[in-house]
C-alpha cells in the first residue's frame, strides 16, 4: 500500500493510508513492535452524518459523507498530528487531531469552508480499521452499588457471519455500548478492550466525556471497525449546526495497544497519568475520614461528629469530611441549594465542629451537590429561569430537584460564591462533589438540540472546575455521583479522588475495589473501608482490606470500637501508607482475570519494577486453595502482618495459596522480586 503516514507516541505507533479515498487508520500497534506489512482495512478514519446526508443503517459506519472525504494535508509537531480532509460537495472540513501522551488522545474538529452550513447528526471522535473481528470484547456494566462489573464475549457471537461468495455481503449489525443521560457511567463504563483470539494483540480505549457517549464494533468487507464518539442524534437527540465561524469539536478519546488484557490496562493506566492535570496538592494523597458510609448516613450533628473527629484523629486520618445533611433543618434532599449550615444540627454553629477538626490536626471537608437546587430551597425562587436547564422554556425538575445550567452566568456566580464562602469562612480544604440527579436527554434552551444543550452544559461544568482550581490551588475535590455514576476522565483528569461505590456490604465491595483500577488510576480510586464494631476479626479485616489497594476512604463508628479494633484500624492505615509511597507508579493486573460479581476468589496485583502488592479475597467459608500464575518472588504479609491460617507456597512460576479460615477473609501481600 502506497502513501503511508507513520506517527508515534512514546508507547503507540499509528499508520494511516493517504490515497485517493478517505484517510484510513490502518494499523495501531505498540511502538516497540516492528512495522511489518500493513493491513488495508477499508474503514474511513472519520464517520459523519448530517441532515440530508444520512445513511440507512443503525450503525454509524458506512456514512455517505465519510466515504466522500478526501485528504487535504497533514501537519506534525513533536507531540501533535493534525490530518485535514474535505468533502467537496458540501464544503465540510474535518480535522483529526492526535496528541502524543503515553498512548494517543484524539478528537475531530468540523467546520465549513464557504458560505454553506450543515446540521451534523453524527461525528466520530475516532474510527479504527480492524484487520479482523476474531476477537473478544471486554466491557463493563456499571450501576449504583454494583460498579465495575466486567465481562467478555466473542465479537462473532453478536455479528452474524453471512459473507459468502460471490456476493461478499457483511452483516449490517453492530455491537454497540451506549450511555445516555448525564451520568457518564450510569449503566456502562466508557472503556473497552478488544483482544485478538489468534495473535498476541489487544486494543484498548476510553471516552473522556462527562455525559453521553457511544462506541460500536462492526464488520466491513476487509475486516472490521471500532468507532468511538460522544453524543449522537440516533442515541441522544443530538445535532449541531456547523457553518462559517461556527465550528464543532467532538469529545476526546484515548487509545492504547498491548498484547493481552492486562497489558492494555497497564497502558491505560499510564495514559491516564499522562492526561491528568496533576497539581502539587495532589501529591499529598491524604487518608480521608468521611462520616457517611455505615455511620451517620446523612444525619450529622455536633454531638455525633465530635467523638468521631477525636477518634479519626487518634487512628491517624489526615482529612475529615462532613457528608450530606450539614445544611438541612429537615429533609436534606429537596431543600439543597443555599448551602448554609443548619442551626438545629449545630446549635453553636458549624464552626465549632470545623475548629475541632483543625485542632485535632486534620483538614476539614464538606459534602456538596453543586449542580442541583431543591424545589423547596429558597434559592429556587431567587435564581432566574435562565440559571436552570429547561425544555420548552420550563425548568427541568427531576425527583425534587432543579438542575443548574453551568452556561448561565447566574448559576456560575451562585456556585462560585458558595464555594468561595465555605473556603474563606471555614477553611475547607476538601469537597466531596456529589451528583445524584440525572438531567434527561438535555436542554433546548437557546434553540439547540437537547443533546447539544447538554454537551455545552457538560463542558461548562469542566470549565467551572478549572476556575475553582485556579482560585483555590490547595483545594482537593472528590468526584462522586451516587457512588461512581460519573466516573470518566473528563472529570478525573481534573479532580483528586473518585468514590468507587456506595456499596455498604464489605463482601460485595470486594469485586468493586478489585476492578476499580481498570477504570480509575489506583491513586484516585477512593475505596471505602468501613469496619463494623462487634464483627469478627476476619470481617473487620476484610472491610479494611477493601481500601488498601487504592485510596483508603475511611468511615465507621470509630468512637464505639474496642482498643483491639482501633489497633487494627491503625495497622491498616500504616499498611496503606506504605502502599501510597509507590502507588502512583504501580500498574494493575488480575492474576485470576477481572473479577466477576459472584467469584469466590478475587485477586488484584498492583505491580512495580521492584515491589508489588497482591490483594486476595476469599468470599466463602474455607478451606480453599487457589493457584496464581506469578513469577517467583519474596512474600511478606503486608496486612494483616500475621498470616493467620493462610498458607503460601511456590511451584514453578505459580503461587499456591490456601485459605483455611472458617469464614470469608482477605489478605494483602508484599512481593519483592
Amino acid at each position: 500500500m502506497n502513501n503511508l503516514l507513520h506517527w508515534s507516541t512514546p508507547e503507540l505507533a499509528l499508520t494511516f493510508a493517504l490515497d485517493e479515498g478517505p484517510v484510513r487508520l490502518v494499523a495501531v500497534r505498540e511502538a516497540s513492535q516492528p512495522k511489518g506489512g500493513e493491513p488495508d482495512p477499508s474503514q474511513p478514519l472519520v464517520e459523519v452524518s448530517a441532515v440530508g446526508h444520512g445513511h440507512s443503517s443503525n450503525r454509524h459506519a458506512g456514512t455517505l459523507l465519510g466515504r466522500q472525504l478526501r485528504y487535504v494535508r497533514h501537519d506534525e509537531t513533536s507531540t501533535t498530528l493534525r490530518i485535514v480532509q474535505e468533502e467537496p460537495a458540501t464544503g465540510l472540513r474535518v480535522t483529526s487531531v492526535f496528541e502524543a501522551r503515553a498512548g494517543v488522545r484524539t478528537w475531530t474538529e468540523a467546520s465549513i469552508s464557504g458560505s454553506g452550513s450543515l446540521e451534523l447528526t453524527f461525528l466520530s471522535s475516532l474510527t479504527v480499521g480492524l484487520e479482523s473481528i476474531d476477537a473478544e470484547l471486554y466491557s463493563a456494566a456499571n450501576s449504583w452499588m454494583a460498579e465495575n462489573r466486567w465481562s467478555k464475549r466473542a465479537v462473532r457471537e453478536v455479528l452474524a457471519d453471512i459473507a459468502r461468495d460471490p456476493h461478499h455481503h457483511v452483516a449490517k449489525s453492530r455491537y454497540a455500548v451506549t450511555s445516555t443521560n448525564s451520568w457518564s457511567s450510569g449503566e456502562a463504563l466508557p472503556i473497552g478492550v478488544l483482544v485478538d483470539r489468534s495473535t498476541p494483540y489487544a486494543l484498548g480505549w476510553q471516552i473522556e466525556h462527562n455525559g453521553p457517549w457511544h462506541y460500536e464494533v462492526g464488520e466491513t468487507e476487509r475486516g472490521g471497525y471500532l468507532l468511538l464518539s460522544g453524543p449522537t442524534d440516533h442515541e441522544h437527540q443530538w445535532s449541531v449546526e456547523v457553518a462559517a465561524g461556527k465550528p464543532f469539536t467532538t469529545v476526546p478519546v484515548s487509545l492504547v495497544a498491548g498484547t493481552d488484557v492486562d497489558s492494555v490496562f497497564a497502558a491505560l493506566t499510564r495514559q491516564r497519568r499522562a492526561i491528568r492535570n496533576r497539581r502539587p496538592i495532589d501529591d499529598r494523597m491524604p487518608v480521608i475520614f468521611n462520616d457517611y458510609m455505615n455511620t451517620l448516613l446523612g444525619d450529622p450533628t455536633t454531638g455525633k461528629l465530635l467523638p468521631l473527629i477525636d477518634s479519626a484523629a487518634e487512628v491517624g486520618a489526615d482529612y475529615f469530611c462532613i457528608d450530606a445533611g450539614w445544611y438541612a433543618e429537615g429533609d436534606w434532599w429537596n431543600t439543597v441549594g443555599a448551602w448554609q449550615p443548619s442551626t438545629s444540627r449545630f446549635p453553636n454553629g458549624l464552626g465549632e465542629v470545623i475548629d475541632r477538626i483543625r485542632q485535632r490536626g486534620m483538614v476539614p471537608g464538606l459534602w456538596l451537590e453543586p449542580e442541583v437546587i431543591g424545589v423547596n430551597s429558597p434559592i429556587a425562587g431567587e435564581l432566574p429561569d435562565d440559571a436552570f436547564l429547561t425544555r420548552h422554556g420550563r425548568r427541568i425538575a427531576e425527583n425534587g430537584r432543579y438542575l443548574l445550567d453551568l452556561r448561565s452566568p447566574a448559576a456560575r456566580k451562585h456556585l462560585d460564591t458558595t464555594v468561595d464562602r465555605l473556603v474563606d469562612e471555614f477553611g475547607v480544604g476538601f469537597f466531596k462533589f456529589d451528583n445524584n440527579t440525572m438531567t434527561g436527554p438535555g436542554t433546548d434552551k437557546d434553540g439547540t438540540s437537547l443533546g447539544q444543550g447538554l454537551l455545552e452544559h457538560n463542558r461548562a461544568l469542566l470549565d467551572w472546575l478549572d476556575g475553582l482550581h485556579e482560585r483555590h490551588p490547595d483545594l482537593l475535590i472528590e468526584n462522586c455521583g451516587s457512588g461512581a455514576m460519573r466516573m470518566d476522565y473528563a472529570m478525573l483528569s481534573r479532580l483528586h479522588l473518585q468514590s468507587t461505590s456506595d456499596q455498604e456490604h464489605p463482601l460485595l465491595y470486594a469485586p468493586i475495589s478489585a476492578a476499580a483500577p481498570a477504570a480509575v488510576l489506583p491513586e484516585q480510586a477512593g475505596n471505602w473501608a468501613y469496619p463494623i464494631t462487634g464483627t469478627t476479626r476476619e470481617e473487620f479485616t476484610l472491610a479494611l482490606v477493601n481500601g488498601i489497594p487504592g485510596r483508603l476512604y475511611l468511615s465507621g463508628h470509630l468512637n464505639r470500637m474496642t482498643p483491639a479494633e482501633l489497633d487494627l484500624v491503625r495497622s491498616a492505615l500504616t499498611a496503606h501508607r506504605a502502599v501510597l509511597e509507590d502507588l502512583d507508579t504501580l500498574v494493575p493486573a488480575w492474576p485470576l482475570g477481572l473479577p466477576v460479581w459472584t467469584d469466590e476468589w478475587i485477586a488484584l496485583a498492583l505491580n512495580g519494577p521492584e515491589v508489588s502488592y497482591l490483594t486476595l479475597w476469599h468470599r466463602a467459608p474455607g478451606p480453599s486453595t487457589i493457584t496464581l500464575p506469578l513469577p517467583r518472588s519474596t512474600i511478606t504479609p503486608h496486612f494483616p502482618t500475621d498470616v493467620g491460617d493462610w498458607t503460601y507456597a511456590w511451584t514453578d512460576d505459580a503461587l499456591v495459596i490456601t485459605a483455611n479460615s472458617p469464614e470469608p477473609a482477605a489478605r494483602v501481600l508484599r512481593l519483592e522480586s
